[in-house]
């Protein structure tokens, strides 16, 4: 009997676990470290949300299982969202699907439409199931760019051109985790028509929505005419309404798509526990205060973290868009490599962060920060971070930080 199993042998070593299990060890060894690692959100959701929750759980009869494609009212309430945030016009019934988090989704319409030896076009550096959702289904990766320039395009007409087989779907994820990297109307009309004459499905990560900064809000590809005829999208509810843990997410668009994620979910899953769906309805439904204000504080958080660490010594560029900033090694330090200077950062300043390789071979030498701690913790960790770069003999601002 093996126990090489041909799925495990597709995964590599998941390089973030590395640098969690080192904060795990150091927190419970009694160290005050600061987190910016995971994209955690700190903030609870509103109370309206939980009232709900709570309300909708102690009736008896909520406890039974609940309906895999999602509850018609949540399907109904994601339709109006789009409806009311991106102007598009979406059928609640044959192009909405509930999901538990855009993660699950993604990974359930990867095993739906993926065959062995599919090649699938997707970005380098991404957040990993981007790829291994498609790995683990049996498909072939085909990297391409993140930024959205002519090189972008240049490289997706190269694979077309010189790849066997012809590569079936794109992944684009804009704004970009880890990259923060956004894109307007007139790209997203591009791709489709591209995708179009190109014959490729096209799957679109919009779980940052929301998260948008100096007044440039996001575009869904949605919005393009006719986009529905190739794209389907995935949004969130973890970090628009602070509920990461409830695992509620959303696909909206081609109905093919959708019927077959539909399908494949209906032998995996029940769905989402209906008290949560319920609360997920009270969120897109009810006063949408939270939105604006969870906006707000993570560009406040933005801004104290850019200038802060700047003030160390450690120029980060402004992310315009999501909860994280992609911050390239300090140049003295680059010979270290995003790992070993995650490492370091942890051991020697307390601050975890995200290793950029951990999200492809193009992520080496940036990490990756998430604005989830407090500004009064993200200055702390600025003057932990310029004692560090101190001690390695790189030269600082004479002013103190933060």
């Amino acid at each position: 009997m093996s126990d090489d199993f041909y799925r495990i042998k597709r995964l590599p070593p998941y390089i973030i676990a590395e640098v969690n299990a080192m904060r795990a060890a150091a927190r419970s060894g009694g160290e005050d470290i600061i987190d910016l690692g995971m994209g955690n959100p700190d903030l609870p959701p509103p109370p309206h949300v939980i009232e709900k929750l709570v309300e909708v759980a102690q009736k008896p009869s909520a406890h039974g299982y609940s309906q895999s494609k999602g509850i018609p009212g949540l399907r109904r309430a994601q339709a109006n969202y789009y409806g009311r945030r991106f102007g598009v016009d979406v059928d609640p019934e044959t192009e909405v699907v509930v999901t538990m988090g855009s993660k699950e989704g993604l990974a359930s319409l990867a095993t739906a439409i993926t065959a062995p030896g599919d090649v699938i076009l997707a970005p380098n550096p991404s957040y990993p199931i981007h790829t291994f959702g498609f790995i683990i289904a049996g498909a072939t990766i085909r990297a391409v760019p993140t930024t959205p320039d002519e090189a972008y395009f240049a490289s997706l007409q190269r694979a077309m051109e010189f790849t066997i087989p012809r590569p079936s779907v794109l992944v684009v994820n804009y704004p970009s985790n880890p990259t923060a990297e956004t894109v307007d109307l007139a790209f997203y009309e591009r791709l489709v028509a591209w995708a179009k004459e190109n014959q490729v499905w096209i799957i679109s990560d919009l779980a940052y929505s929301e998260l948008y900064y100096d007044g440039k809000p996001t575009v869904s590809i949605l919005q393009v005419p006719g986009a529905k005829d190739v794209a389907i999208e995935f949004t969130s509810l973890s970090k628009t309404y602070s509920m990461a843990g409830w695992r509620i997410g959303f696909a909206v668009g081609n109905n093919k798509l959708i019927a077959a994620m539909t399908r494949v979910k209906s032998y995996l899953d029940y769905g989402a526990f209906t008290p949560i769906q319920a609360a997920a309805c009270a969120a897109l439904n009810g006063p949408q205060d939270i939105v604006e204000a969870n906006r707000q504080l993570y560009h406040k958080r933005r801004d104290v973290l850019v200038e802060s660490f700047g003030r160390a010594g450690w120029d980060i560029p402004a992310p315009p868009a999501s909860m994280f900033a992609w911050a390239p090694l300090p140049p003295a330090l680059r010979h270290l490599g995003s790992l070993e200077f995650s490492k370091q950062l942890l051991t020697h300043a307390h601050v975890a962060v995200a290793p950029g390789v951990g999200y492809g071979e193009n992520g080496e030498g940036y990490v990756r920060i998430a604005m989830v701690e407090n500004e009064q913790r993200l200055r702390q960790a600025a003057r932990n971070v310029k004692r560090y770069l101190s001690s390695m003999g790189v030269n600082t601002p004479s002013r103190n930080a933060g």
